[in-house]
């Protein structure tokens, strides 16, 4: 055990408050902490990885630079393709946060490729939840829970995610067309046997990606028509790490809009959308936070991306319901409410 990690477990056992980042990467998502942060980068390096298993066990403050070049040293990757939105991002802000990729429509969310965790609950435990392979589980799944959860059900010191084997070609089609054309083009495609490992549209463009076999790819492009894109990669990567020039725009907040994908396009006044229009991007007037009505109306969830937020979680609110059990398995691992206060559960903390 580092000292790091000795050092939290004390802390906590002696009901001292205590907050956490890895790479501080995604401060503006969620609350504001309330207690001065520790960072884990310290807490880094890869305890085990065995490319044949398809499984990683790394520490928290591991980047993901690191993790990402030593599976492409292997040909293989992180399926949800996670957001880097630093140099210094962490495997644990990454699962901390529980973002994924343009990938996740075709191989997952993070929350679906976690295998296990090692965390810190509130009573100064080092607690290990999961393992390094996939099986059912009865009752709560503290290895997925704590994906998503911004450090408050514990502190992530390790984590274990499965990989996979990155595909032998890629490539990525774009059809000029308007939003609806977009979706109703995405449903018909959706009955075909397509190699599709992503879908977005912005610009006025949908940029469809193909992953697999070069007969298959090259098979499906040609049905499915329009221009090849010679910037594959750094396309994806742009909406991946909202590097897009759609994204920046001055004196507006970003909001990212969860929905089924067959929600209409004119529901909401998207600029774009992502995981085969399960993800629409939307800009607001600062301060304007309607979003949250209109996401709850559709059976959907929204969340603020706006750097310049400075007040509340930036989180669809919970129903009643909903927030009382968040409250309870937040009351289990973490009963005096010491860990990451400010960070998610407004007003609860």
């Amino acid at each position: 055990m580092s000292q790091l990690v000795e050092d939290l477990c004390r802390r906590l056992a002696a009901k001292e408050r205590v907050a956490v980042v890895g790479g501080n990467t995604k401060s503006f998502l969620g609350g504001q902490l309330l207690d001065e942060p520790v960072s884990m980068l310290e807490h880094s390096g890869i305890v085990n990885y065995e490319p044949t298993e398809l499984v990683l066990t790394a520490k928290s403050g591991t980047s993901l630079r690191d993790i990402e070049s030593c599976l492409k040293d292997a040909r293989q990757m992180l399926p949800f393709e996670p957001p880097q939105f630093g140099a210094e991002t962490t495997i644990g802000g990454v699962m901390a946060s529980g973002l994924s990729g343009p990938r996740r429509i075709h191989l997952g969310s993070a929350r679906d490729c976690v295998l296990g965790v090692r965390l810190i609950n509130g009573l100064g435990q080092h607690l290990k939840f999961g393992g390094e392979v996939m099986k059912n589980v009865a009752g709560y799944d503290l290895s997925r829970l704590s994906v998503g959860a911004y450090g408050t059900l514990g502190v992530l010191t390790e984590v274990s995610v499965k990989v996979l084997p990155i595909p032998d070609k890629e490539r990525t089609q774009v059809v000029e067309c308007s939003q609806a054309e977009a979706m109703e083009t995405l449903t018909r495609f959706g009955s075909r046997p397509y190699p599709i490992s992503a879908a977005a549209w912005v610009e006025g463009a949908l940029s469809i990606r193909l992953s697999g076999a070069g007969s298959g790819v090259d098979s499906a492009a040609a049905s499915i028509g329009g221009e090849t894109r010679a910037d594959t990669d750094q396309f994806w990567d742009s909406l991946r790490d909202l590097n897009h020039v759609q994204f920046d725009q001055e004196n507006k907040w970003l909001w990212r809009v969860s929905v089924a994908p067959t929600t209409p396009s004119d529901a909401i006044d998207s600029f774009g959308f992502d995981w085969g229009g399960g993800l629409r991007w939307v800009k607001t007037d600062p301060e304007d936070f309607s979003l949250f009505q209109l996401a709850e109306s559709l059976g959907g969830h929204a969340t603020c991306f706006a750097r310049e937020r400075k007040s509340g979680t930036g989180m669809q609110p919970l129903e009643p319901g909903i927030l009382r059990l968040n409250q309870r398995v937040k009351e289990a691992m973490d009963p005096f409410g010491l860990i990451n206060r400010g960070r998610l559960l407004e007003g609860y903390h």
